[in-house]
């Protein structure tokens, strides 16, 4: 049994149902609204919402040029529940040296005439949960959270 810290948390109510949470997950015009927090921008490159897809987006502030900020691959997708990805993989299973190691558990769970979006973010040791905790982990994903409920609970 571990001992150490190596997960990450976040949990929110969206005022949608749980289709309107996996479109915006699915169609890359739509996350690209509300994957990264604003003012950044985001560049949907790959998603391929399958075992072994590429999922790789860019962001970019003001008029920089965009610059990498996911490379990873879906290890398993239920459409309207859950997804789950890896950043110590790229597509098609290829091994990946990422900046950061991390697998994301994306899950959506109708509550209510709404969605419980929760993401646990797991880490291979404490010092990378620290890392990313530090980075603002509670902001960050918080944010693109409040992005992605707006865009469901509006026009999605």
């Amino acid at each position: 049994m571990k001992t150490e810290n190596t997960e990450l948390s976040i949990s929110r109510l969206i005022k949608a149902p749980p289709v309107m949470v996996w479109r915006a997950w699915n169609k890359p015009e739509l996350l690209q609204k509300w994957w990264i927090p604003r003012p950044l921008e985001c560049r949907v490159i790959k998603l391929d919402l399958r075992p072994g897809g590429a999922f790789e987006t860019q962001m970019r502030e003001g008029e920089d040029d965009f610059k990498p900020h996911v490379e990873a691959c879906f290890l398993e997708i239920v459409p309207e529940r859950r997804i789950v990805w890896t950043t110590t993989l790229v597509e098609n299973w290829q091994p990946a040296e990422p900046w950061l190691a991390l697998t994301a558990i994306i899950t959506f769970e109708a509550e209510g005439n709404g969605t419980r979006y929760a993401a646990r973010v797991l880490h291979k040791n404490a010092e990378d949960t620290s890392k990313h905790e530090q980075m603002g982990f509670q902001l960050g994903w918080g944010t693109t959270i409040s992005q992605l409920a707006a865009v469901v609970e509006t026009d999605g």
